[in-house]
Formats: C-alpha cells, structure tokens, sequence
C-alpha cells in the first residue's frame, strides 16, 4: 500500500524488499530507501527555507515504518528504557549507484531527524556519527545503526534526559 502511493506521487523511494529490520535493547538497525537528494529536500518559501513535499513525505514514511518495526519487538520496552540513560551513537551506510552523484553527507540531516522523530528524540542526543558510501547499482539504500553509546553522566551523577516513547 505504501510502495503503491510513492509511486502514485511519483516518487522513487522503493520500501519493498529492504528487509534486515531489528530492534534489540541495546541498537535499533533499519533499512531505508535513500532519502531525497540534498536539491530536492528544501523550497525556498516566501525566502525562507522549508522542507519540501519531498523530504516531509521521507520523514513521514520513515516514522511508520520504525514505529511497525518498534511495535512488533520484544526488546522495545528495554531499548527506551536505554535511550533515556545514554548517549547514542549513529552509524549510517549508504549505498549509491554510482560513486560520483551524490554527497556523502548529503543525506545525513534528513535520515538523522526522521529517525530521531520517529521515536520521539531529540537529535542532540546523538554524541557520535559515522558515515559510510559504498556502491550498489541494483540496490540503493541506506542502512541505520542507532546504538547506546555510554552512560550520559554529569558531575559524577548519571542523568536522565527527557525522551518521549
């Protein structure tokens, strides 16, 4: 159904056949369609820059399908549980068609705040990021690593900072 209305809005975001989805208590590992390209994320509105229809549909599509793959684990209660005590590290691996199209970093800001708001969290939680391009010509996707990083401490005195499950 989902596959069927990208196409329908003319979008190239392919969510059949990803597969590899998991979420354990300590990492959250999800494919992903490649997101928009950097020229297609933001329009310029009344001279101001927006997320375009483009990169809204991304984050809207990326929040349903990690909220199916957190409703259906049973280590989902353990992960938030985690996310509210530690730093986090994310890890993101896309692979392109071709090695010269597209940026590396490109595609970083979107997939970053789609996965953060999906699961109600605030991007400056993530301490640590780490990119990756590699190649794949009849498979282009990116695959996302959320892990706990290290215990979040102040002073001496382990925190715990707000985060809405």
């Amino acid at each position: 159904m989902l596959l069927s209305r990208a196409r329908a809005r003319g979008s190239d975001h392919d969510w059949a056949n990803l597969g590899g989805d998991t979420l354990h208590p300590q990492e959250l590992f999800v494919v992903l369609p490649l997101p928009p390209s950097i020229n297609h994320q933001y329009a310029t509105v009344n001279g101001r820059r927006v997320l375009s229809s483009k990169g809204r549909h991304y984050k809207s599509a990326v929040g349903k399908h990690l909220s199916a793959i957190i409703h259906q684990s049973p280590h989902r209660a353990d992960f938030f549980e985690g996310l509210g005590t530690h730093a986090l590290s994310l890890s993101i691996r896309f692979y392109f068609k071709t090695a010269l199209r597209r940026d590396l970093d490109g595609g970083l800001k979107i997939a970053q705040d789609a996965i953060c708001q999906a699961i109600s969290l605030n991007d400056n939680r993530i301490t640590e990021i780490h990119l990756h391009k590699d190649l794949d010509a009849t498979r282009p996707r990116m695959e996302c690593t959320l892990s706990l990083h290290r215990l979040l401490t102040t002073k001496n005195h382990t925190t715990t900072p707000r985060c809405r499950h």
